[in-house]
């Protein structure tokens, strides 16, 4: 997919993302990391990185949940968001969508002080169906509608409507909507908030 940006178009999608630059770039030095530090640990080149904190690309969704692993942190606070104070219910018109490279999320969920973040993820057909994803931790899925296609290592399940899947997150595995329509799906995944993130495996796109 071309990058707007690197050709001197407009991205509206960076719109949908305004405080992750520089959420990033002060996440990364208040953890003490260097560029090429961070960017090993997240599976990113450090050029990839450094267009991520200057605002000149737009990171996906699985970027941005490996950037919080490597820094101990969540989605919502690289996105600057000031989560609900322990609040247990998420109300629907407070589960704004952020789009980030081709899915949708929201929040259903607060994850501030939690082992667990919940979202609530739109994958269309076509998006990031050949990102290979490996880190540790363990992941949740129930669909909601739309048919989903999960590859698990050499194995690949088509889940339907009311259909579930919990696995180990090190497990290589790849998401992607198995129709011509978009996948809903309820996504649950543990978050890594100690210095063990630092074990993270590199979570970049492999071609097969």
């Amino acid at each position: 997919m071309t990058d707007p940006a690197a050709i001197g178009g407009h991205d509206p999608a960076t719109e949908a993302l305004p405080d992750v630059a520089p959420q990033l770039r002060e996440l990364r030095r208040g953890r003490g990391l260097t560029l090429e530090a961070a960017a090993a640990r997240a599976g990113l080149s450090p050029a990839h990185l450094s267009r991520l904190e200057t605002g000149r690309r737009q990171p996906s969704l699985p970027m941005l949940l490996g950037l919080a692993r490597v820094y101990g942190t969540t989605v919502s606070e690289l996105l600057g968001e000031e989560p609900p104070e322990r609040d247990p219910v998420i109300r629907a018109a407070r589960a704004e969508p952020v789009e980030a490279d081709g899915w949708i999320y929201r929040q259903a969920g607060s994850s501030s002080g939690r082992a667990m973040q919940p979202l609530r993820v739109t994958v269309p057909y076509g998006a990031q169906g050949d990102l290979v994803r490996v880190h540790p931790g363990e992941e949740w899925i129930h669909v909601l509608q739309g048919r989903l296609r999960l590859g698990l290592g050499d194995a690949v399940h088509v889940l339907g409507p009311g259909d579930s899947a919990h696995f180990d997150s090190m497990t290589p595995h790849r998401l992607a909507a198995a129709g011509p329509d978009a996948a809903e799906l309820l996504f649950v995944h543990t978050l890594l908030t100690s210095p063990t993130a630092e074990l993270c495996l590199p979570g970049g796109a492999h071609r097969r």
